[in-house]
């Protein structure tokens, strides 16, 4: 039996991690069943020993490799042949920050093996928000906008968060400039009434995520 788990969402993946743990470990035994593994230092021999330990007192062992992006090639070879042979005493949990798109490895495991990509949760802040427009991602940034206006934000925080990121912000003085006017005239519709604050900012990131 192996899970592997895709993601840089730490919170998420120990969620899923602990259950894991909770429903093939009986309580009290977790420290004589569980062994917690890193990729970088670790040998196929150490491996072999751990897959080769039975279970006390308890239905399963479970083994936790943490960084397994890191896994060399020949412990990669052995967790493939891992996967397609039944194993009624281990589980093997690989936790992956991240996936290397020329790595096959994934793929390469038994098709009954438990595949979580886990998606990062990204903070709600002006502060993202300006990140999403800076690498030109409206329809991100405009989530990220509709997350803070749901948590209660009001709109001059958020132009006032967007200002102090731009301020120190390094990009050359004519982009700099451009962002500002959109922003006053953002500020300018709100306050008058000319747009409702939403639809306001929803143009303002629009506006700002595209040419120029």
């Amino acid at each position: 039996m192996v899970y592997l788990f895709i993601g840089q969402d730490s919170l998420s993946k120990d969620t899923q991690i602990k259950k894991i743990k909770q429903e093939f470990l009986k309580p009290g035994l977790e420290q004589f069943n569980f062994d917690l593994l890193y990729a970088r230092d670790l040998t196929l021999k150490a491996l072999q020993e751990r897959v080769l330990c039975l279970p006390f007192k308890s239905p399963k062992r479970v083994i936790l490799v943490r960084e397994a992006q890191a896994l060399k090639e020949e412990l990669k070879g052995f967790i493939q042949d891992f996967s397609c042979r039944p194993n009624k005493d281990i589980v093997l949990i690989l936790d992956m920050d991240r996936q290397d798109a020329r790595d096959k490895f994934p793929s390469r495991l038994h098709r009954d093996t438990k595949i979580f990509h886990i998606k990062e949760t990204v903070p709600a802040d002006a502060f993202t928000l300006s990140r999403q427009i800076a690498l030109k991602k409206p329809a991100y940034a405009l989530r990220i906008l509709s997350q803070l206006l749901s948590k209660g934000e009001r709109p001059e925080r958020i132009l006032g968060g967007l200002r102090y990121a731009w301020e120190k912000d390094n990009s050359p003085a004519l982009a700099r400039k451009r962002k500002l006017k959109l922003l006053l005239n953002c500020d300018i519709e709100i306050k008058t009434g000319k747009l409702k604050p939403v639809f306001a900012l929803e143009k303002l990131v629009v506006s700002l995520c595209g040419p120029g």
